[in-house]
């Protein structure tokens, strides 16, 4: 039965409808956010996926040019893979979504998000956050939600929800909240340097209408939500769990108490071979093979309540850290002979090899998306090789976690950067994660700056980034343990990673994975708070000693830059016919050139001197010719009359008139000039018709010594 219900967000009308499209999904919903259209649709598999210990959520967010009215580029002319933006939406759609699933769910779950139509006022982004809420809610798919989500921008300082286009520009923040009633599931934000107080009080706005939309989407499931499926429960089977618990807790608490990861691994190795044995010898192995994955179950389970009861109750860590303790640091720059920058930051035994490049502005992404961006000058690609966690796999190119995990990195250093105008370069940074022990992508916020100081990029401020962890009392919101720079067990085992970079004036980017319900405003502001005491520390005490600012100058082995402003009208005289005139600057010069649609060249070199060339040349072209100037122009033709001569000015000639070549009376004029030669000549009279009259008679006999 076709339904359609309307509330308000932002001052717009936001309307979900169902009933009318994809009948056969278990859920489905067309959001309507002003002209901007997404039809979101979940759907489970009937039965449960076998020998996974994971609860299998694919979300998937597909944009479609014709929902901007283009067509795709390339050979097929249909999307292809997924954009990065499209990834970083779906990740997006997912993390608020996932802890809001039954822990022991294992059929399989896919969402999907279909932009089928765009207002750029209105972000299709959080249509389908809202979509992908509000259909599991209706579905008969188990589902603790509602959840929804917004955008918020700071405008002159501020707060402003779903910002609109012109918003968005003028914003110096970009924050999307999702979350249910009660509390916040997720963060994601891009800042200029915006205060810890400033970034609360936006989260908090937001959730007020979050609140709202939460109430609107009940109403909904209320009146039309289908009864929950009963599903295959795969929790740990009690009486296997006690015998482990009972026979190896304290043996579990002893193993899992050692700083190095990959001693500790063996130790947990060692101890599910003996678990396992001992459950043999005792059971017998026909019980053990019919038990077999609720004994693996058991051990994953036992560890976790160790490590989080050594936490929470003892507030004791597995290295042997304090909560607060970050892991020793390290870092260095310019390891790397020949790259134009590069760094090593180590924290524990993470560890991360950030390079960076210096392009020209034509070398910067080209994007091919449904919204207006249409290209991005800096880049930053995050690489996670399987040696780096000690496995044997091949490389398969980056996935969603690396296309997040540089994204997030990216945003973090973009607002420090110079602009074009200032420094007009593209630029890229790749950060190898050579080690993993947790926090790679805060290691990358590190490394990336450092390399950026150490290619002579002038950022404004250095950026560090750190994460905390978080161990909850599930009974009570305001009871929990609080940890600062977790490590990977601490990340796997507890209930959030709340990851922050940032500069010594404020906060520059933020994601925030969460496994339990999600968060209070509390727990949201002491992150802010020991995040940024940790950040100051890593910015103070770490980076500054090993570079405190960038390097005067680029690397010998970038391009050198020179650049001009010409009028647009001249751009064509540069060009040339069919790039004539530019080629041959390239040609004779082995310079690179980009001409911007506003008229600024850039000229790139190794060296300078050619650059310099090219940038006369290229200022000769767009000279203006000026009754009274003087020009050093080439014969090109000779007539009877006179001569013509090219000016050097985009090609135009003028005429050097017989009588005007020298004081004496010429009778031949191949006796004095002949085409080729140099000559120094003014301006003396520009006709109705451009027609440009030239003389030699103010500069002794005006011809020039080869």
């Amino acid at each position: 039965m076709f339904k359609t219900y309307e509330t308000e967000l932002a001052g717009r009308k936001l309307v979900i409808e169902t009933g009318k499209m994809a009948g056969l999904a278990n859920g489905s919903v067309l959001v309507r956010y002003g002209d901007t259209c997404v039809l979101v649709n979940v759907t489970a598999s009937k039965e449960p996926r076998e020998g996974i210990d994971f609860f299998p959520l694919s979300v998937d967010f597909e944009e479609k040019l014709y929902s901007v009215g283009k067509i795709p580029g390339g050979f097929l002319k249909r999307e292809g893979k997924p954009s990065d933006k499209a990834i970083l939406t779906s990740r997006a759609i997912d993390r608020p979504l996932r802890p809001l699933f039954p822990k022991d769910f294992r059929n399989d779950v896919v969402v999907v998000g279909t932009v089928l139509c765009v207002e750029q006022d209105n972000s299709p982004e959080v249509a389908a956050m809202i979509g992908a809420a509000s259909a599991l809610a209706i579905s008969d798919i188990p589902f603790n939600g509602p959840t929804a989500a917004v955008n918020v921008g700071l405008v002159d300082g501020k707060i402003v929800i779903n910002p609109t286009v012109e918003q968005r520009e003028n914003s110096d923040l970009t924050l999307t909240v999702a979350a249910t009633e009660k509390k916040i599931t997720m963060i994601e934000a891009g800042a200029n340097e915006v205060p810890d107080d400033i970034m609360l009080k936006a989260i908090k706005e937001a959730h007020k209408e979050i609140k709202k939309i939460c109430k609107f989407i009940k109403k909904i499931q209320k009146e039309i939500g289908k009864p929950k499926f009963e599903y295959q429960s795969f929790e740990v089977d009690h009486d296997v769990y006690e015998f482990v618990e009972n026979s190896f807790k304290e043996e579990m608490k002893e193993k899992v108490q050692e700083a190095d990861k990959e001693t500790r691994d063996r130790n947990i190795d060692a101890l599910t071979k003996k678990i396992e044995e001992t459950y043999t010898e005792k059971f017998g192995e026909e019980a053990f093979e019919e038990h077999k994955k609720d004994v693996g179950e058991a051990i994953y389970k036992l560890e976790k309540k160790c490590v989080r009861e050594m936490i929470y109750f003892e507030h004791k860590r597995v290295d042997g850290r304090k909560l607060d303790e970050i892991r020793p640091l390290s870092c260095e720059v310019g390891l790397l002979p020949r790259t134009h920058g590069s760094a090593l930051f180590t924290r524990g035994q993470t560890q991360v090899l950030s390079i960076a490049t210096l392009g020209m502005i034509s070398e910067e992404q080209v994007l091919d998306g449904i919204d207006m961006e249409e290209s991005k000058r800096y880049m930053h690609h995050y690489n996670f090789p399987s040696y780096s966690v000690g496995e044997a796999r091949p490389s398969r190119g980056p996935g969603r976690r690396e296309v997040g995990h540089g994204a997030l990195a990216e945003k973090a250093l973009v607002p420090v950067l110079p602009s074009k105008e200032e420094f007009p370069y593209a630029i890229r940074v790749v950060s190898e994660v050579l080690s993993s022990n947790g926090s790679t992508s805060q290691a990358s916020i590190c490394g990336s700056t450092l390399s950026l100081m150490d290619a002579g990029v002038p950022i404004k401020r250095p950026v560090a980034g750190i994460s905390t962890g978080l161990v909850t009392n599930p009974d009570k919101d305001d009871d929990y343990v609080m940890l600062v720079d977790i490590q990977g067990l601490e990340d796997f085992f507890g209930d959030m990673d709340f990851k922050v970079g940032g500069t010594s004036e404020g906060i520059t980017a933020i994601q925030v994975d969460i496994k339990c319900d999600g968060l209070t405003y509390d727990i949201i502001k002491e992150a802010f708070e020991k995040t940024r005491k940790a950040r100051q520390h890593i910015l103070d005490d770490i980076m500054a000693p090993v570079i405190s600012e960038p390097r005067p100058d680029v690397s010998k082995y970038a391009p050198r830059i020179v650049s001009t402003q010409i009028k647009v009208d001249k751009i064509k005289d540069v060009i040339g016919p069919g790039g004539k005139v530019i080629n041959k600057i390239i040609e004779e010069t082995g310079v690179k050139i980009d001409i911007e649609e506003d008229g600024q060249v850039f000229i790139y070199s190794n060296d300078n001197e050619k650059a310099i060339q090219a940038l006369e040349m290229v200022e000769d072209i767009v000279r203006e010719v000026e009754v009274g100037g003087i020009y050093y122009g080439e014969v090109t033709r000779i007539m009877n009359f006179g001569a013509f001569v090219d000016l050097g000015c985009g090609g135009k000639e003028g005429l050097l008139h017989i009588s005007k070549i020298s004081k004496e009376r010429i009778k031949n004029i191949e006796d004095v000039l002949h085409v080729g030669d140099k000559v120094t000549v003014k301006v003396i009279n520009i006709d109705d018709q451009d027609r440009i009259n030239l003389s030699m008679l103010d500069f002794n006999d005006g011809k020039s010594e080869e």
